[in-house]
């Protein structure tokens, strides 16, 4: 096996993890905090934005910003063949549809809530930090859910056009 199907497997794999975390917040997490009391949203998010950053998803995360950006490179061979636009096409959706967007919008929405003291923080000083980070926070994960699924969707359908025509 080449290397370039290694990492575009690696490609596949984290994508597709990385896909299904952005789905699990947007479909269950948010909506699920979303019924609480502000001050138990608050610490819900506060929570698990804290646990989430573990050794695991670390890996993950870089694995799949990496390996989509080493993808066509290993596959340049290929231009100017459809499969290597789609490549670069996948590098550009991730790079900006999750990794800028993780880190120009939801890291600082989790740092400003991880520096809040919330056993101190008055019930309307809550309300007030709900309401500036809730709707912002998922609608970015929204844009990180759908770009992170169209990247993946593409990299496995660029796997199969590969399998299909092996002159490349």
């Amino acid at each position: 096996m080449k290397i370039g199907a290694i990492i575009l497997v690696f490609a596949i794999f984290y994508t597709g993890l990385m896909a299904g975390i952005f789905f699990t917040w947007t479909n269950a997490v948010t909506p699920g905090i979303g019924k609480l009391s502000d001050m138990g949203y608050l610490r819900a998010l506060q929570s698990m934005n804290r646990v989430i950053l573990n050794t695991s998803f670390r890996i993950v995360f870089i694995g799949a910003v990496i390996a989509v950006a080493l993808v066509p490179l290993f596959y340049y061979q290929t231009f100017p063949n459809n499969i290597f636009w789609t490549f670069i096409a996948v590098f550009i959706i991730y790079w900006i549809g999750v990794f800028a967007v993780t880190f120009l919008g939801n890291i600082p929405i989790n740092r400003m809530l991880d520096n809040t003291n919330l056993e101190t923080i008055s019930i309307e000083d809550a309300k007030n930090l709900r309401m500036a980070i809730e709707n912002k926070w998922n609608n970015l994960n929204l844009i990180r859910t759908i770009t992170s699924g169209i990247s993946f969707l593409l990299l496995i359908l660029s796997l199969l056009n590969i399998e299909y025509d092996k002159n490349i």
